[in-house]
């Protein structure tokens, strides 16, 4: 079978959508599939490469990736005429995808990550306006009327169905070989990081509005008065796209005076973030919104207690120890971290997520429509 993946972003760009695509692309792969992957071009990646038997095609967008939707569909509807199915996710993807398979008339597949709706403009951060453009943009994509949609979750699956879309649910997959705790030095990242006699608790991720990272600088100040010698460890993207809301949180820490409390690390390559996960006594995972929740599912996995958002897909995918606070509510939030610190959290069930289930049952999905 021939697949067309038709991409905002791709490898190297880092994030949690992105090792969702490479780990299917290149799982497809070693089951014999021909795999294309048309992306938007970093800066300093190469217009064209084969990686792990993936043929990637780098549209170059003026570092601009809202243009992709645009520049990518001439080469997207040449790759579709040879395709089987053409698959593609939210957001600037969706449109040189729908087009091209309409065009080629060939079976469409989108992934739906999560739904904002209203949130969009709820959560603040954003412009009104801009903030509207996006809740629409989100609604056209959804009812483009592509041949299947997944959500990976139940939480974005209801989401979909209120807007009587039907989808089927795949779970993303976790890489339990490389999230394998006895595989992870906890000694060397808090060495290098001066941590060694600290409580030390993790967050992780994009400084996007939805992950909830303001709300958990604001728990900063009560948990240091009660956990003394607590350090808090953001890994956090500087990315353009991010930029505005980075610096906001620079300055949200200056002048909640947690300076001394609060670590801003750049982000890590994806193989060095178990060691990261090892060097922490807690992984908080703040949330607004959160359509599978890779950073809940990777501690679990790394057997740490986390600290998640009782909202969306986080009580899914969580398990092992883990307390579940209030969603945008810092007391709530630091009163979870306290209580691991205090060795005060309950022990559940363990869930596994399988990359192989997952490949399997998009496979198994692309059969069905061809």
């Amino acid at each position: 079978m021939n697949i067309l993946f038709v991409l905002e972003n791709y490898h190297p760009h880092i994030g949690g959508v992105e090792v969702v695509f490479k780990q299917l692309c290149e799982g497809l792969v070693r089951k014999g599939h021909i795999v294309e992957v048309v992306t938007h071009q970093l800066k300093g990646s190469k217009p064209f490469e084969k990686l792990n038997g993936v043929r990637i095609h780098r549209i170059n967008c003026f570092h601009n990736r809202y243009w992709f939707s645009f520049l990518a569909i001439p080469l997207v509807v040449r790759l579709a005429r040879q395709a089987d199915i053409v698959h593609t996710t939210t957001y600037n993807g969706a449109l040189p995808a729908k087009i091209a398979s309409r065009i080629c008339r060939k079976p469409s597949v989108i992934t739906i990550h999560e739904i904002l709706g209203s949130k969009w403009i709820s959560m603040g951060g954003m412009k009104f306006f801009s903030a509207k453009l996006h809740q629409i943009l989100e609604w056209l994509i959804i009812h483009m009327g592509f041949s299947a949609v997944i959500a990976v979750s139940k939480s974005t699956q209801r989401e979909l169905i209120e807007r009587h879309i039907k989808s089927k649910i795949i779970y993303n997959g976790i890489d339990y070989q490389l999230f394998n705790p006895r595989n992870a030095n906890r000694r060397k990242i808090r060495s290098k990081l001066g941590l060694s006699e600290s409580f030390v608790y993790i967050f992780y991720g994009r400084p996007g509005i939805s992950k909830g990272l303001e709300c958990l600088l604001r728990a900063v100040p009560h948990i240091s008065k009660i956990v003394k010698n607590s350090r808090l460890v953001a890994i956090v993207s500087k990315d353009e796209a991010y930029k505005r809301r980075y610096n906001l949180m620079v300055k949200l820490i200056h002048n909640l005076g947690i300076k001394d409390q609060v670590m801003l690390l750049d982000p890590v390559k994806h193989a060095e973030l178990p060691d990261y996960i090892a060097a922490s006594d807690c992984v908080v995972v703040p949330s607004l919104s959160e359509g599978f929740g890779f950073s809940a599912a990777e501690a679990c996995a790394m057997g740490k207690p986390v600290v998640a958002s009782n909202t969306t897909s986080l009580p899914e995918v969580v398990s092992g120890r883990y307390i579940l606070a209030r969603p945008g509510d810092p007391s709530s939030i630091a009163e979870g971290v306290i209580s691991v610190a205090k060795g005060k959290v309950a022990s559940h069930g363990k869930k596994v997520f399988r990359w192989e289930k997952t490949i399997d049952s998009y496979e198994n999905r692309y059969m069905q429509l061809t």
